[in-house]
């Protein structure tokens, strides 16, 4: 008998019809034509909400008087875009994860949209099992012993849920994607896209066109959970051989059992890094004290090296390090969770990268300026422009904060983003900048202030020193070469 929690019906195929309309009709799913109408609707509200804020600023003098404003707009707008993010539900579900950080957005935005992290609404149970029987070609009941109908988390493509395959020994999550969700998604992230494209016409100094694209590319991945599968496995391969010990854990997945719709990986169990702090007040640990500051500071390592290797050394690292995918286990070992996001970059930005880490160690401006434009990273002359561009550096592709400041505003009127205008980033470079202010939004959250570039520095020397030696390796093969054929020669 199949064990199922809670109380489940028998299915038929016009109950599942009738979830699959049920879910059609809900906010989240509203067909495209009308969702690009209330996009646009919003979007434009909360726009031109800004643009008269603006305008009421210049007629007052007093700081104080215009910074009060500031907010009574900031905290409207958050009202709005927090309506807009959870009823329209898909993409916008990401976009509030993206935008939802301190160091990237008004207070009170990320208030309201830290809130919408990873809710969205669950597919009934009935779809689940429809889908899993489609994909798996058998009955629930021949597949699993137990099955948790409640889903342990569901997101903007998938749900997973818990179970037992029949025959196991330990638990397994299964991902399963909400059926029709692609087309909806793509759909807003073209909207989103021509709304970019405005934004940065007229207000935003920053390539957004190229960011939105690349968002674009990475989601339409997410839909295929075979690439995750595959991606989840290379990444365990690697962490495991480049170290005596992975620094994060990694889920072994169930390939026997994954489909383009549906994944099959080891439960891990362990609570979300937002709940460490609750989780140490229960335990009689103080947050503030010496031993949460230990655990803290592993954990926040641990994180550290992982993605150092991952970017530096191998290139393809997840890319999607918010809250939400990561677990803390025990003895404060990382679990890092959700392979949906990963990334390649080519050795070329790989090891520009890796000069970048050093150039902001070093406090270069000239080294950051050149490895800035090896990067592709173009912007406008400015004033003091080689210091500027080492102050960009680090405001994009740093963790630490500077002294006495608690959260970085980037597009605030004295930031080296407004002063230097970036005019190209490269698609590519993205996901590292996501990962790098993720982990950035980790280290305020755990009130630690880490540099991933001090952190990186020996990973970026390891790196280099690896391509001077295969450089240096080739140069001697094709002199002794051309060498044996001088001499052979007939």
């Amino acid at each position: 008998m199949l064990s199922l929690t809670g109380t489940v019906g028998s299915r038929s195929s016009e109950d599942a019809t009738t979830y699959h309309q049920k879910t059609r009709r809900s906010p989240s799913l509203l067909q495209p034509w009308v969702r690009s109408l209330q996009f646009w609707a919003r979007a434009t509200d909360i726009y031109l909400g800004y643009k008269v804020c603006q305008l009421r600023v210049k007629f007052v003098k007093e700081k104080s008087k215009q910074e009060e404003i500031w907010d009574q707009q900031h905290e409207v707008a958050a009202d709005k875009l927090y309506s807009m993010c959870s009823e329209l539900g898909g993409f916008f579900l990401k976009i509030a994860q993206i935008i939802g950080k301190p160091d990237l957005a008004p207070t009170a935005w990320v208030k309201r949209l830290v809130t919408l992290c990873d809710r969205a609404p669950p597919t009934p149970f009935e779809v689940v099992q429809s889908v899993l029987e489609e994909e798996l070609h058998a009955n629930l009941g021949e597949l699993f012993e137990r099955f948790d109908q409640s889903p342990i988390g569901s997101a903007s493509i998938a749900q997973v849920h818990r179970a037992r395959i029949r025959g196991g020994k330990s638990d397994v999550a299964v991902k399963v994607q909400h059926p029709g969700v692609q087309e909806l998604m793509m759909t807003d992230i073209r909207n989103l896209r021509a709304f970019a494209m405005f934004l940065q016409n007229t207000d935003v100094k920053f390539d957004l066109v190229s960011v939105t694209t690349e968002i674009e590319k990475q989601v339409g991945y997410e839909f295929d959970f075979l690439r995750e599968a595959d991606a989840m496995q290379r990444i365990h391969h690697f962490l495991c051989t480049n170290n005596k010990r992975s620094p994060v854990i990694v889920p072994r997945v169930i390939s026997k059992m994954t489909t383009r719709r549906v994944l099959l990986m080891e439960f891990i169990d362990g609570i979300p890094i937002t709940s460490l702090g609750e989780e140490m007040a229960k335990r009689g640990i103080n947050p503030s004290g010496r031993i949460a500051a230990a655990a803290k500071q592993k954990i926040l390592k641990s994180l550290m090296q992982a993605y150092g290797q991952m970017i530096l050394k191998s290139g393809f690292f997840h890319a999607d390090p918010h809250p939400g995918n990561i677990f803390i286990c025990k003895n404060s070992e990382v679990a890092l969770l959700d392979y949906g996001q990963v990334k390649y970059i080519t050795d070329d930005l790989r090891l520009a990268y890796a000069n970048l880490m050093l150039a902001i160690v070093e406090e270069s401006p000239v080294k950051a300026t050149i490895s800035l434009r090896e990067l592709g990273i173009c912007t406008s002359p400015c004033a003091d422009e080689a210091n500027e561009l080492l102050k960009l550096a680090k405001t994009m592709f740093d963790t630490k904060l500077p002294p006495g400041v608690k959260a970085l505003t980037p597009f605030q009127d004295d930031s080296s983003l407004r002063k230097l205008s970036v005019q190209n980033f490269p698609e590519e470079l993205f996901f590292v900048l996501r990962a790098v202010n993720l982990l950035r939004g980790l280290n305020v959250g755990l009130g630690i202030n880490f540099s991933c570039a001090e952190e990186w520095k020996p990973i970026a020397e390891e790196a280099l020193s690896a391509v001077r030696s295969q450089t240096g390796t080739r140069q001697k093969s094709s002199s002794r070469s051309f060498i044996r054929r001088l001499f052979w020669r007939k």
